[in-house]
């Protein structure tokens, strides 16, 4: 496949066996970017389905949100892979008998073409043949309870003292035996650190383990320090950082520390000895806690993944922030067009000589886009199975493409966009019949992630039966739902019936706006205004009527920036629905960012950008100013883009601290009585 690169794994006898190297760690390798190595026996052997699988998928997003690329290592049909794609991944979450592979099964499973999950042991070994110097795990085996005895040792503390690879975990798994991991760990000359105000060395599930570690680094910049002198003096053993669970997600120590003796004694009653003593140990802790320490495991994963370490060696970035179950952050956003085509125009006749682009756009998927600042939604549409739809499943790797249906007989989505030389739509073709196949039926499979979300997003393309269907269970189970109009010809669907009743928030452009008031019976303009005191007059006098049922109202105006309508609170437009005393009505214009002329490449995606930025910002907790501007910051973004989501849009460049950088336009204020 001409997409993929491979690297020879080469012995004094010859080739035992090739890496497959995903592009993107190729291509982050060539070019000096930071990559984070992952394993994978987590996937295959600790965690069962589909837990496994939506952890992986998320720890990889968190590496990536923090600016590195996740290069997660596993054995498929004899071959190793650094880098999985999805169906990789599902793979080695679903299959069944696969082998725990660690250095001493390597040969093996590689010579008789078998699949595995690597342990930490393999996958140190892999990191350091490709180069990578970091590797970030949830907890490194160690020695077994009772290991004096039946001399049960972890190949990965032996491959910590001969792999210069710098190992960052969540300590050693409480199911061992610590104080004497410690010491062999000591024996085999491996630097051992805790990270963060205390030496105590942490055990996986929880926070304490009654153990000192030999050293401690209080921050990222000590870390950093530590490994880079492990790499310089050329030592042949790596480093162990020991990262805490944090105290108020750990499950109870006591509870899973008396779990974890049962099980010990259950697996001594049974013969469960070597490679398979661990999987079962914590599998029957699992069960005995009822689900506490999978769940610990879950949240210090996606802790220790937070790490990011740069191009640099010397270097080494640690975020501690708050992060929450991205499960439940954004959970649906129902879909329009997939895949698009662009054509830049330079001048006019009658055979308009251009540019033609490809990207990925639509707007569900864009507001999707919301995972590159930190959040996690699940993208529910349907798309053919055809030549567009791989390209898009490759391309959207990192997202939750779980709710996203491929048909046979039907075609992608597709949207054809004429952008004029400023930047601007002139003519848009779309072939859209599919999303007719984005039913109630279908929609119904996802109920209870509809249920259990704090935020739905729906858009104006799915059927008008559907939309209903999705403010039928927002009203039953008092769901918000933002709804984006999309166009003027498909606002006013769910103003055919009383369910935009049950809509929180909607945010229509000026046009939208008044095909929504004249579908409700209302007054509107025969023409709408262009001077920027006009626009938002005419906004304002047609946002009033639908206040007293929608909570709040986001009119993107364009170059002008945004009118937010809605209740005033705390001094500020609430965007939380909820009981609120004060029930006095006001509109906000926050004007847009200045660009010039010649920086707007493309307009199609910055009202989607700016929608996807303040909703990441209302589920962080931000206040409103912060959220609008987190939008605004997207949507300048994109406007110098020619994807619809700028690739530049991140966690880090769109955040309340880039917000305050910025020197921003005053808002203005009026009351609507």
């Amino acid at each position: 496949n001409d997409w993929e690169a491979s690297l020879h794994l080469r012995t004094s006898h010859g080739c035992c066996g090739d890496i497959k190297v995903h592009p993107y760690v190729k291509e982050a390798l060539a070019n000096g970017r930071p990559v984070v190595v992952l394993e994978s026996t987590i996937i295959t052997h600790g965690m069962p389905y589909p837990q496994n699988l939506s952890m992986a998928k998320e720890v990889e997003e968190i590496v990536r949100l923090n600016g590195s690329v996740s290069a997660t290592v596993g054995i498929l049909k004899g071959r190793i892979h650094v880098g999985l794609k999805n169906e990789e991944l599902e793979f080695l979450a679903k299959s069944k008998h696969l082998v725990k592979v660690s250095r001493r099964d390597l040969p093996y499973v590689l010579s008789k073409g078998l699949s595995g999950g690597t342990t930490v042991s393999g996958t140190m070994l892999v990191a350091h043949k490709m180069g990578i110097p970091v590797f970030v795990t949830g907890g490194i085996g160690g020695v077994h309870r009772g290991g004096e005895k039946t001399m049960d040792v972890s190949a990965d503390l032996t491959e910590l003292g001969r792999t210069p690879v710098a190992v960052v975990s969540a300590g050693v798994k409480s199911i061992l035996d610590i104080g004497r991991t410690l010491e062999y760990l000591e024996t085999q000359g491996v630097c051992v650190a805790s990270f963060g105000n205390s030496r105590e060395f942490p055990a996986f599930f929880s926070h304490q383990s009654g153990f000192q570690a030999p050293y401690q680094v209080q921050n990222e910049e000590e870390a950093a320090k530590l490994i880079a002198s492990t790499l310089t003096l050329g030592l042949s053993s790596g480093v162990l950082i020991a990262v805490p669970c944090p105290k108020e997600q750990a499950a109870s120590g006591e509870t899973i520390e008396k779990a974890i003796q049962q099980a010990v004694n259950e697996a001594g009653a049974k013969g469960i000895i070597g490679k398979e003593l661990t999987p079962f140990l914590l599998q029957r802790v699992n069960e005995l806690t009822h689900g506490k320490s999978l769940d610990s495991s879950i949240l210090l994963l996606k802790k220790e993944k937070r790490y990011n370490p740069p191009s640099h060696p010397n270097l080494i970035q640690y975020t501690d922030k708050a992060h929450h179950d991205l499960r439940h952050l954004f959970p649906a956003a129902l879909t329009s067009g997939l895949c698009s085509y662009y054509l830049f125009l330079q001048s006019g006749g009658q055979t308009n000589p251009g540019k033609v682009s490809q990207t990925f756009g639509g707007v569900g998927r864009n507001l999707a886009g919301i995972y590159r600042l930190g959040k996690m939604p699940l993208f529910i549409s349907a798309m053919g199975k055809d030549e567009h739809s791989e390209s898009i499943l490759r391309y959207c790797s990192h997202m939750d493409m779980g709710g996203v249906v491929q048909l046979d007989g039907h075609s992608t989505a597709t949207y054809c966009a004429v952008i004029t030389g400023s930047g601007e739509l002139s003519l848009g073709l779309g072939d859209m019949d599919i999303h007719q196949q984005i039913t109630e039926q279908y929609i119904s499979k996802f109920k209870q992630s509809l249920c259990t979300a704090p935020l739905v997003c729906v858009d104006g393309n799915v059927s008008t039966s559907t939309i209903q269907y999705v403010c039928q269970i927002a009203r039953e189970h008092h769901i918000a739902v933002c709804y984006e109009p999309t166009d003027e010809n498909k606002a006013s669907k769910p103003f055919l019936s009383d369910s935009w009743r049950s809509l929180t928030c909607i945010s229509p452009n000026l046009r939208e706006l008044r095909a929504i008031n004249r579908t409700l019976g209302h007054p509107i303009p025969a023409d709408l205004p262009s001077r920027m005191e006009d626009v938002v007059s005419a906004a304002m006098a047609l946002v009033r009527p639908l206040l007293k049922q929608l909570h709040c109202v986001v009119v993107t105006l364009g170059p002008h920036g945004v009118l937010l309508c809605g209740r005033l609170v705390g001094g500020s437009v609430s965007l939380c629905p909820g009981a609120h005393k004060q029930v006095e009505l006001c509109a906000v214009h926050y004007p847009a960012l200045p660009l010039a002329r010649e920086e707007i490449v493309n307009v199609s995606g910055a009202g989607d950008s700016l929608i996807a930025g303040i909703m990441a910002g209302l589920l962080a907790g931000q206040n409103t100013d912060t959220c609008v501007q987190m939008g605004l910051l997207s949507a300048s973004f994109s406007l110098r883009s020619s994807e619809p989501i700028s690739p530049e849009i991140t966690a880090i460049s769109v955040s309340p601290e880039q917000v305050k950088a910025q020197s921003w336009p005053k808002a203005k204020t009026w009351q609507l009585d």
